[in-house]
């Protein structure tokens, strides 16, 4: 079977955000494929020559959006808005920091997933009516406004952008609306019923007016319900697209402006990143250049989609069955015979990965060590049952839930030492948001300025 990634395709054109850095300039994009580190560097510096001609970061345009993000950010929040009253947007992707499971300290920052799942290892969420669970592992919410919406890359041949683990939501606002009547997440019976529940709050009666000249104190015919319930997610999309949920301001961040230093264990693991351990095929560790000159800096993620061979978690509560991804869509299915899709779940971006856990779409990794362990001896280590045997990545692994499409040739057999492991687990945690507050490093104190912009 030819594998998708080849280190030959682009980042598609990355959606328009409240939060993109835009960096004046013109030199050559970047390339999309796994960097030496001398590419690394020219890279680097090209970025670099734009960035000091001046930075801007786009901001809300005028009151109305600033407006329109207050209100966002309270839907965000509002527990209100489930059947059972008691579920959010920010259940599942907390806006503060979750605390370590071992020590019950607070993680360094926000990672915008199910705090219980962080704390207790669970791989899956607790949806408004209780006894019912989601069957994938919520994916986290920072930086998915740079997701572009879906799409047909007809010139790299695969699928591109989108939201959720199989980019059933094109865009941002769409899949804001999604958990609303999720029947094992907020689980509200219709869009009349989340509309009713926002006409019973003064204040979103006041916002819905200020922000788009809608009035909801009243009865609502079928389109006008539509209406609001549309601009409800374009609230929340809004809110998801401002600066706390894309700060680019981990040590990750800070190295590339020559503010401070990797570790040579970090240095170490960025090597192997984008050579040895070929991560850097799919999760970019180069900024990105568009077609007018603007740069994002690394979002590491190409937004695509792969079958990295993941064992069932056989933890989740009622054992669902494995989830076929891309692949399960009925209308990729429906154009795809040959089942290409089957198994395929997004690349999501590596940003925050060490305050994220568990890892992969069903939450079968417990901690960063395994999966990384996972990506190196997947076809070497052995086979054991399922996740719940005590040799699980100590002896083998479970075989692939989805054995379809599973990408043989950028994992399974690394040949990386634990020296090597360690390395790019060191390295992954330099890309943990809100390094000046956690980071203990003179070079960036506390309070420093953001790398990118002023």
């Amino acid at each position: 079977m030819e594998q998708k990634r080849q280190g030959r395709r682009r980042i598609a054109a990355l959606a328009t955000t409240a939060l993109a850095v835009v960096i004046l300039g013109s030199a050559s994009a970047a390339t999309r494929k796994p960097t030496s580190p001398a590419q690394f560097d020219a890279a680097r510096a090209a970025f670099l020559a734009d960035l000091q001609k001046g930075a801007v970061a786009a901001a809300a345009a005028n009151a109305t959006s600033t407006l329109e993000i207050q209100l966002g950010e309270r839907l965000f929040s509002d527990k209100n808005l489930s059947l059972r009253r008691n579920q959010s947007c920010a259940s599942c992707h907390q806006l503060t920091p979750a605390r370590d499971s071992k020590t019950g300290k607070r993680l360094p920052a926000p990672g915008f997933v199910d705090a219980d799942n962080v704390e207790h290892g669970t791989p899956v969420s607790d949806g408004s009516v209780p006894g019912r669970f989601g069957s994938l592992n919520a994916p986290s919410a920072a930086y998915a406004a740079f997701s572009p919406a879906f799409h047909w890359d007809s010139d790299e041949e695969l699928y591109v952008g989108g939201q959720f683990w199989n980019g059933r939501s094109a865009t941002l606002a769409d899949q804001a609306g999604q958990p609303f009547l999720n029947r094992v997440e907020m689980a509200m019976p219709s869009k009349a019923a989340v509309v009713d529940r926002l006409k019973a709050n003064a204040n979103y009666r006041e916002l819905f007016w200020s922000v788009y000249k809608l009035k909801i104190d009243r009865s609502l015919s079928a389109k006008e319900v539509e209406t609001v319930y549309g601009a409800m997610t374009r609230a929340i999309a809004a809110f998801e697209r401002t600066r706390p949920f894309a700060k680019f301001n981990a040590k990750f961040d800070y190295f590339m402006v020559g503010r401070t230093k990797l570790t040579p264990l970090e240095l170490e693991g960025l090597v192997l990143f984008d050579g040895k351990a070929k991560c850097g095929g799919c999760h970019i560790s180069t900024p990105t250049q568009h077609a007018d000159g603007t740069w994002t800096p690394a979002l590491f993620t190409d937004f695509t989609y792969d079958n990295i061979g993941v064992p069932r978690n056989v933890l989740i509560p009622g054992d669902p069955a494995p989830d076929k991804g891309l692949g399960g869509r009925p209308e990729i299915a429906a154009v795809d015979p040959q089942k290409l899709e089957i198994g395929k779940q997004k690349v999501m971006t590596l940003r925050n990965i060490a305050i994220t856990p568990p890892y992969a779409h069903n939450g079968v990794f417990a901690t960063l060590e395994q999966i990384t362990h996972f990506y190196n001896t997947r076809d070497t280590l052995g086979r054991v049952p399922d996740n719940r045997s005590s040799r699980f990545g100590v002896t083998g692994w479970p075989a692939p839930e989805s054995p379809r499409n599973v990408n043989a040739d950028e994992l399974g057999n690394l040949r990386l030492t634990a020296h090597e492991e360690a390395a790019l687990v060191a390295f992954m945690k330099t890309l943990t948001d809100d390094y000046p507050s956690w980071g203990q490093d003179p070079k960036v104190p506390p309070g420093s300025s953001p790398p990118y912009w002023q």
